[in-house]
């Protein structure tokens, strides 16, 4: 099985505090890769860094065959979900999402309404993301992280704010997501999220991160 994403000894420090102490890991392309943990534990932190968002005191991330911060500062093809708060506020989730996709020019309109309905909003709503629930949100952070059709998914807790409907359906998104070849990292306090979902398992506390199904 191709690894997409490869960690080394990875090693990062806050001032005198050690957030991720010499993690190694591989993540396998088209499955979905879970990790568990409290608040505080790493997980962000670690999401972070694979992302190039921040550096790291020691080790190496690959992404592919490129070593980051050598080869590459950050990583193509990648959705990210790591926090809801980089959308405008005054516009609406259409043109929130027009505005993103224009940075790369990689999909047209009809695409980012496309994208919209399948995580079930409304591309025609005039409603500012300001007004938008935390489900909204998190529905629309959703759309982002897929609209391009990016091979790497990275979700740190997907599923906030999302009532019972909301959550089954981004469930199934993700697993035909997972069916597409897809790479998905989740990171998820629920963990029934991890049961469904999930082909391999991590544990991460305080900053070590520790196989616990496979």
């Amino acid at each position: 099985m191709e690894t997409v994403i490869k960690i080394k000894n990875v090693t990062k420090r806050f001032k005198e505090v050690e957030v991720l102490k010499n993690i190694s890991a591989e993540f396998e392309k088209g499955k979905i890769h879970g990790i568990v943990g409290r608040n505080g534990s790493g997980k962000s932190v670690l999401f972070k860094a694979i992302c190039g968002f921040i550096n790291i005191d020691s080790g190496e991330i690959w992404i592919r065959d490129e070593k980051l911060w050598r080869d590459i500062d950050v990583p193509s093809d990648v959705g990210i979900i790591i926090d809801s708060s980089g959308f405008l506020p005054y516009y609406s989730g259409l043109k929130n999402l027009k505005f993103l996709a224009s940075l790369n020019r990689k999909i047209d309109i009809k695409k980012i309404r496309e994208i919209m309905l399948k995580v079930g909003l409304d591309p025609d709503s005039k409603k500012h993301v300001s007004k938008y629930s935390l489900g909204m949100r998190q529905r629309l952070s959703i759309a982002q992280a897929i609209m391009e059709d990016q091979d790497i998914i990275i979700l740190d807790e997907p599923m906030n704010g999302l009532d019972k409907n909301g959550v089954d359906d981004i469930r199934n998104i993700l697993l035909e997501l997972k069916k597409e070849g897809k790479t998905l990292l989740l990171a998820s306090h629920n963990t029934e999220d991890i049961k469904i979902l999930c082909d391999k398992v991590y544990e991460m506390e305080s900053g070590i991160l520790t196989v616990i199904e496979s």
